[in-house]
């Protein structure tokens, strides 16, 4: 079974937002509300440990996440001054010595069951598995202005959440973060650090993140679509 953390931090500055991200609301609901109605519906997962800004701890109870429908053991726990930080401490609020941890982005809130079970998988003799999609962009390599390269897209993925990793493994990778002073940019970074394999498996476009203004308008039309709108 699986363990799922949810990082829901990040302020809305760039929707022009004054609360958290995942606070936003999303045709009526917060956009947490969401990736907790996923979660609460995979069947592998076990339990749900989300991770909020010491502000915001109290506002998303245990209480509140029943009234959003969650049902499966959960447990809220204040985050810290960085992403990583932040799952580290999510991570110390699992239960057990063995199994999957699941992390997810709460500002990603078109997640669905199908795109958490695949992320769930970790096939044998890798330590985690990430979502990701194919790069369809040119990408080149800059600095300080100037062109340095342009890199191979075949060979390049964007990678997204949800991300699953044996648990023993990310824990590992966390400590090791812990003592380094390394950020990383993913969990699967610090997996990677430490010599883990990652195998990645099929993301999806809608599963995109929140950041800007215009990526609120591209949710609802997903939303509206799966609807039959």
């Amino acid at each position: 079974m699986a363990f799922g953390i949810i990082a829901a931090g990040g302020r809305g500055a760039r929707l022009g937002a004054t609360v958290p991200k995942f606070e936003l609301e999303l045709e009526g609901r917060p956009l947490l509300a969401y990736t907790l109605e996923v979660f609460q519906d995979a069947p592998s997962i076990e339990s749900v440990v989300l991770v909020v800004p010491p502000d915001r701890k109290e506002a998303w109870s245990v209480s509140r996440l029943r009234e959003l429908g969650l049902s499966k053991p959960a447990v809220t726990v204040a985050g810290g001054t960085t992403r990583r930080g932040s799952v580290g401490l999510g991570l110390l609020a699992v239960e057990g010595e063995s199994g999957v941890a699941v992390v997810h982005d709460a500002a990603r809130p078109l997640l669905t069951v199908e795109l958490l079970e695949r992320a769930c998988d970790i096939p044998a003799g890798a330590d985690g598995v990430v979502t990701a999609v194919p790069v369809t962009d040119t990408v080149k390599e800059v600095d300080s202005s100037v062109v340095t390269a342009t890199l191979d897209r075949e060979r390049l993925v964007a990678v997204q959440t949800p991300q699953a990793f044996r648990l023993d493994v990310l824990r590992n990778a966390h400590a090791a973060a812990e003592r380094d002073a390394f950020e990383g940019t993913d969990d699967a970074s610090l997996v990677e650090r430490i010599g883990g394999r990652i195998v990645v498996v099929e993301g999806s476009r809608e599963n995109i993140k929140v950041t800007y203004g215009e990526d609120l308008e591209r949710a609802r039309v997903v939303l509206l679509e799966r609807s039959g709108g």
